[in-house]
């Protein structure tokens, strides 16, 4: 019942203007699934700063000022999940927001809230990598090597071993066999370096781009989003209890 309550106010608004322009605004860790499929449409695209995953209370003030330098009311894909409550307080504005319901862009990377909880209860303390995480620096060698310049030995393992020391397995999410065996050199020494530190196994898994294709195709489709999606209509912003199922 709550899914109905937010969705029909959006969908009203979507049908009284079927010209509305289409933009995404997402995760750069998206971008390389993102492209190919927005290649010959009209729909722009905006990657934010992959940082503000690491400062979740800087995500919804930047992806504000985005928003509301778009004068045109639009329909607004947004390639990301709540990621640490990032997302609560986003406010639409003029505008239409359509959001995986989902905990974070892994959830988007494995395809479905199913396949991340099924992942969960499987493999537990797992520290998820992506190319576009490799290519931006985002990972536990990557800041390891950062702090040590910065701070010295000492405060880079007392650091790193706070962050990371928790997690169990090393997981490679990709969308192809080929997309894994480009990243394998990326990874061979982060690996090596997780396992020595915390003997964290190292696994390599293909996910699954459903979720991201259906946020894709919500411009045609809006009366069939389901559970998958949170629309957010002109005027609304965007809370946790949005996020919630069941």
């Amino acid at each position: 019942m709550r899914a109905r309550n937010r969705t029909t106010p959006a969908r009203a608004a979507h049908r009284a203007e079927p010209q509305q322009p289409v933009r995404v605004l997402a995760c750069p860790v998206l971008r390389d699934l993102i492209e190919p499929r927005l290649a010959g449409s009209e729909t722009t695209a905006l990657y934010m700063d992959y940082g503000l995953h690491e400062f979740p209370k800087r995500m919804a003030p930047s992806l504000q000022k985005q928003l509301d330098a778009v004068e045109e009311p639009s329909l607004i894909l947004v390639g990301y999940g709540l990621c640490g409550n990032g997302l609560a307080g986003l406010e639409a504005g003029r505008h239409t927001l359509v959001i995986p319901r989902a905990d974070d862009c892994i959830t988007i990377l494995l395809g479905s809230h199913e396949a991340y909880a099924r992942a969960q209860r499987e493999h537990p303390g797992t520290y998820y990598l992506t190319r576009g995480w490799l290519e931006v620096g985002g990972h536990p060698l990557d800041k390891y090597k950062s702090l040590l310049e910065r701070y010295g030995r000492e405060s880079a393992d007392y650091v790193v071993d706070a962050l990371y020391g928790r997690y169990t397995r090393l997981c490679l999410v990709a969308s192809t066999a080929a997309e894994l065996a480009e990243c394998r050199p990326l990874v061979r020494e982060l690996a090596d370096f997780c396992s020595n530190r915390w003997d964290m196994s190292y696994e390599e898994h293909i996910g699954s781009d459903a979720l991201l294709r259906g946020l894709l195709e919500a411009p045609r489709q809006m009366d069939l989003l389901g559970e998958d999606f949170v629309v957010v209509p002109p005027g609304g912003h965007v809370t946790p209890q949005m996020f919630l199922r069941g």
